[in-house]
C-alpha cells in the first residue's frame, strides 16, 4: 500500500534552521522520494518502508534538539503526482 505523508517540523529553539536542514538531508538520502517546499516537506512510498524510515529518523531528529515538535498529514494514496483542476 502507497502512502503520501506531509511532514512539518518545527525545533522550538533559537538554532532550528540547523535541524530542520539535517532531517531533511536524512530524508533525502533515504532513497524515498522527497518533496519540499517553504512550509512543508512530502514523502511518497510504500507504507512499511516509509513509517520504518520516518520512525527512526524523528527519534534522531528529536534526539539532537531540546523542544521540537513534528506535525505529520498521512494519506492512503500516492498523491506525488497531485496538480490542482482550477
Amino acid at each position: 500500500m502507497n502512502i503520501s505523508v506531509e511532514l512539518t517540523f518545527s525545533p522550538l529553539q533559537d538554532d532550528f534552521e540547523e535541524h530542520i536542514i539535517n532531517f531533511i538531508k536524512k530524508l533525502r538520502a533515504s532513497g524515498l522520494m522527497v518533496l519540499e517546499n517553504p512550509l512543508s516537506t512530502q514523502v511518497y512510498g510504500e507504507y512499511d518502508q516509509v513509517m520504518d524510515i520516518l520512525k527512526s529518523d524523528i527519534k534522531e531528529a528529536f534526539e539532537l534538539m531540546d523542544r521540537g515538535l513534528l506535525y505529520m498529514k498521512v494519506v492512503k494514496s500516492d498523491r506525488s503526482s497531485y496538480e490542482p483542476h482550477f
